[in-house]
């Protein structure tokens, strides 16, 4: 009905839920970042003496960002052509939309899913993009 996904394959959540819920033929992922699995490392990101981001590579972030949706999906039994919708969040649009949209077109070459780019202030940890997914089972 509403089964949690939790997959070993990717970073765990930052905060207390799962990384994607099914609710009959959808299933809902909770914000997916870049972080490496089994790390709290975060892919092109540079840090200053103080902690704060001293600069970042949207291109690393962005290809390791796809591979967690990805893992996330596979614990579900899906796969990238499963997704339907996704919301990307991206914290500098001018500096890293067309990059970011360049690899996009490169994982989605044929039938991308709906997707929706918005600039934010910040997400929850020092990287520079975070998707929202939407993906569905088949129909029978």
């Amino acid at each position: 009905m509403n089964d949690g996904i939790h997959s070993k394959d990717a970073p765990p959540p930052v905060g207390h839920y799962p990384h994607a819920r099914r609710l009959g033929r959808l299933l809902f992922l909770s914000g997916v970042g870049p972080r490496k699995p089994g790390t709290k490392d975060i892919p092109g990101v540079t840090l200053d003496d103080s902690g704060q981001v001293g600069g970042y590579d949207i291109a690393a972030q962005t290809r390791s960002v796809f591979e967690n949706v990805e893992a996330i999906l596979r614990s579900a039994g899906l796969g990238l052509a499963d997704l339907v919708d996704v919301t990307v969040f991206l914290t500098d649009m001018a500096r890293d939309f067309k990059t970011f949209n360049a690899l996009w077109a490169e994982r989605f070459p044929d039938n991308p899913p709906c997707r929706t780019t918005v600039e934010v202030g910040a997400l929850p940890t020092p990287i520079a993009v975070e998707l929202k997914c939407i993906a569905a089972w088949p129909e029978d």
